[in-house]
């Protein structure tokens, strides 16, 4: 017979212990390291952002200005534009990611053979580098040489999109056109999104007990009953969770319109954060870009009290559940307003999404309540392939056009023959890539600082996680928040001040810059992960642990760690994607060639209209194949990780 530990009583506690909390002490040791980088590398920058927003540069000086940048923004019809923009951006995006991910969730599912190849190929959109995401989609969207043009017109949809007024004109100009470019964009967005809204929602559908299915087809429930009154309550933590992260990702996107447009053609596609990037660093005025940044901190803030209202709705504590169709209605409301132009043909397209899925189905239900089993069956397949066959060819058409535009021959590329298939293959664009680049050593820079941000949060993320979730002392949920703050403020905050910062201490230009500061995005979302992971982990097997001799920090390294393997894989893998993949610190931080990771050193080898599009493409490919194959062995972790960690905790 095993005895647990038991608790000390009020008694036997000393009165710091009563006053501070049982552990207090391993508390303190176990965050320290998290709490130095949270504070030093966020809270810190965002007080001096606050400071420097009430300045005003001249010459070499900053003026005390007060809140004149503040009252200066309501009259600026750039960032009114740019906080529209990034809206429309983002609750369009949001509504297409959710819709398209949950159709892939429920798709891959029901799936028996062959789940874990397709979940693995459909997440290689969101595991290859922004700069490889907008490269590609780049050159597809061209109007005269991209594929997509090409496919359209011999096909005939593309007069057809014209002579139905969805486009103004052919061929469609889709970045250059002003009425095409957000929508473009909007579509790239999507593309490289829908992979981890799939990945949760199918960490959520695993989560939801079959027994409820099993009820509910007793009860005579229809799968469109089954669907909503099963599927949907089960999943409200996950949506509400990767939406609510999502939406502030999305928002504060500044790597990948920048890459695509440059908020081009004009300002149609410019989101509030390139508005602060030009404000601060184009034009040297810290003062204002730090004003249009910290006026939009309310937003987020909002957003965050919304994901934790719900959360401890979902939790069971607080007043009754916040219905979200009037949510729902305001942001459809807004976007009408907002972009009239975008949002009949986004509700045109929902909708035939919506029906065609409803009607088959109906069709299947119909079909099974006539005893037609097999025939029901064999629609269901049919339906069930065809969707992922257009899922597929949507998620891997431009990574295919990489790879075979990657051995084409120069002349191939530019005289655009042989388009889906190289004739012959050659390895020229590579070793053109090595001799006219410094390409091998902006791998091994972005190399060694993935590495670098990935070690200093998994022993931070593991030590604070642990100390969350397993240890009592006061303050615990203050911590808790603040690391969640943190964790969805996004680097258009932070840039600004840590810029400022880096060149005080002469750290600009050098690989430092950015092992220094990318614990600002990488250590909070690791710390968050790993909390709801070790929660998961039954704590009697700690117990036994302690009952056998062990120290709390021995059952620590020896019970815990173990048993906690796919959450640090899980956050090890994140960590890495998003090092690897970081942009917008690197191209502030970082000028001088021997110094810039991949995403910066790609974008800086187009110049102005030349572009070197096969160089581009065996770049992207040797940039996309190490994290794609460790996401290839690690995605079983991945998932989960997801379950255990960011979904139920």
């Amino acid at each position: 017979m095993r005895l647990l530990v038991r608790e000390p009583g009020p008694g036997s506690l000393t009165p710091t212990q009563r006053r501070l909390g049982r552990d207090w002490r391993l508390a303190t040791l176990f965050l320290a390291p998290t709490a130095v980088l949270v504070g030093v590398l966020v809270l810190v920058p965002i007080v001096r952002s606050m400071i420097t927003s009430t300045t005003e540069r001249h010459g070499s000086e900053s003026v005390f200005v007060g809140l004149d940048n503040y009252l200066a923004l309501a009259g600026d019809d750039q960032f009114r534009t740019g906080v529209v923009n990034s809206f429309v951006f983002t609750a369009y995006a949001e509504i297409f990611k959710v819709v398209l991910g949950l159709a892939a969730a429920l798709l891959l599912h029901n799936l028996g053979r062959g789940r874990a190849l397709l979940t693995g190929l459909l997440l290689v959109p969101w595991v290859v580098p922004t700069v490889v995401t907008a490269f590609s989609w780049r050159a597809l969207l061209d109007p005269i040489f991209g594929s997509v043009n090409t496919l359209l017109t011999a096909s005939g949809i593309g007069p057809l999109l014209a002579s139905t007024h969805l486009v103004d004109a052919w061929p469609a100009g889709w970045l250059s056109d002003a009425s095409l470019a957000m929508p473009s964009v909007i579509l790239v967005n999507v593309w490289k999104g829908v992979p981890f809204f799939t990945v949760c929602f199918l960490a959520g559908l695993k989560a939801i007990p079959t027994d409820q299915y099993e009820a509910a087809t007793i009860d005579g429930a229809s799968a469109l009953q089954r669907f909503l009154h099963v599927t949907l309550p089960g999943l409200r933590h996950v949506i509400t969770v990767t939406v609510t992260l999502s939406s502030i990702w999305t928002f504060n996107n500044f790597d990948l319109i920048w890459l695509l447009t440059q908020g081009g053609p004009g300002d149609v596609t410019a989101p509030y954060v390139l508005v602060a990037y030009s404000k601060a660093i184009l034009q040297l005025q810290y003062g204002a870009g730090a004003a249009v940044t910290l006026v939009m901190l309310p937003v987020i803030a909002g957003l965050v009290f919304f994901l934790v209202r719900l959360l401890r709705q979902d939790a069971g504590a607080g007043p009754g559940r916040v219905p979200l169709w009037p949510f729902g209605v305001l942001v459809a409301g807004l976007l009408a307003w907002a972009s009239p132009h975008i949002f009949w043909k986004a509700a045109l397209i929902l909708g035939v999404i919506l029906l065609i899925a409803a009607a088959v189905g109906r069709v299947v239900s119909v079909l099974q309540d006539k005893g037609g089993r097999r025939t029901s069956s064999v629609v269901s397949r049919t339906g069930r392939g065809v969707a992922l066959t257009g899922l597929l060819a949507f998620v891997l058409g431009p990574l295919y056009w990489i790879a075979v535009t990657a051995f084409k021959t120069e002349g191939q590329v530019v005289a655009r023959v042989d388009d889906l298939w190289p004739a012959p293959w050659t390895w020229e664009q590579f070793g053109a890539l090595f001799t006219n680049q410094p390409f091998g050593r902006w791998y091994l820079n972005t190399l060694m600082v993935s590495a670098a941000s990935t070690i200093v949060a998994l022993v931070c993320a593991a030590l604070a996680g642990y100390a969350l979730a397993r240890l009592r002392f006061r303050g615990a949920q203050g911590f808790t928040v603040t690391v969640l703050l943190t964790y969805v403020m996004p680097g258009a905050l932070l840039f600004i001040p840590l810029y400022q910062l880096l060149i005080g201490v002469r750290l600009t230009d050098s690989l430092w810059s950015l092992v220094v500061t990318y614990p600002t995005f990488t250590i909070p979302f690791a710390t968050w992960l790993l909390a709801g992971y070790f929660s998961s982990i039954p704590a009697d097997l700690e117990e036994a642990a302690l009952v056998d001799g062990c120290s709390r920090v021995q059952a620590f390294g020896r019970v815990v760690l173990p048993l906690a393997k796919p959450g640090l894989l899980a956050v090890a893998l994140f960590t890495l994607t998003n090092a690897w993949n970081e942009f917008l610190f690197a191209f502030v931080f970082i000028t001088k060639d021997e110094f810039k990771t991949l995403p910066v050193g790609m974008q800086s080898m187009i110049a102005g209209d030349v572009v070197p599009q096969g160089q581009l493409a065996a770049a992207s490919l040797l940039v996309s194949i190490p994290v794609v194959v460790i996401y290839a062995f690690g995605q079983r972790f991945l998932t989960e990780g997801l379950t255990a960690g960011a979904v139920k905790g």
